[in-house]
């Protein structure tokens, strides 16, 4: 895969993704709220794998510029035997100090460029994700209602958390619903 073909990649998930939350949008008018979240964790994981795909470019761009960067270096060190005898000149005519702090400078250089492109390689590969958070889930079927003016904060707050059928109630959910309203009356 080239950079190119990856962005196009997390372009085509960022509409995949827009796509489920239409469906989120529908699903919400039509008052089907378990559709809606089914809806809004295809929304979230498209949308993340969308953001994998740009990480991965950016990784691809990454190693073809450090590729580039080992061809240039290994033109520089063809060269350098003649810097060398251009550095033994040098030195007969400068001072020694002044020779050695700009040497000391360039190397510092070098090892920061090596250790921030290692961490950054580093993070990039740890920040992936691999499950749908559930208050991803309800944070978008929320943003989603407010923004097309539907009201489903009541059946929102009637699903059980990661319910998959319509219906689907326990007495354990219906608790957690009288909490929650409780705790909302003492506020």
């Amino acid at each position: 895969f080239t950079a190119k073909q990856l962005e196009k990649l997390a372009k085509k998930a960022e509409k995949d993704s827009k796509a489920e939350q239409a469906k989120v949008k529908k699903a919400l008018q039509q008052k089907n709220v378990e559709c809606a979240r089914v809806y809004a964790e295809n929304a979230i994981r498209k949308k993340n794998e969308g953001l994998n795909w740009l990480r991965m470019a950016s990784r691809v761009d990454a190693v073809a510029s450090k590729v580039q960067t080992a061809v240039t270096m290994k033109g520089v060190t063809k060269n350098m035997a003649q810097v060398t005898k251009a550095l033994d000149k040098a030195l007969s005519s400068m001072d020694l100090q002044k020779v050695s702090a700009v040497m000391d400078k360039f190397e510092q250089q070098v090892q920061n460029l090596d250790v921030h492109t290692s961490v950054m390689e580093d993070s990039m590969s740890s920040a992936t994700t691999l499950t749908t958070p559930q208050e991803q889930v309800d944070s978008l079927i929320v943003q989603i209602a407010e923004e097309n003016g539907l009201e489903i904060m009541d059946q929102l707050s009637q699903l059980p958390e990661g319910a998959s059928a319509v219906g689907e109630s326990s007495v354990r959910s219906q608790e957690d619903q009288l909490s929650r309203r409780l705790a909302a009356l003492r506020n």
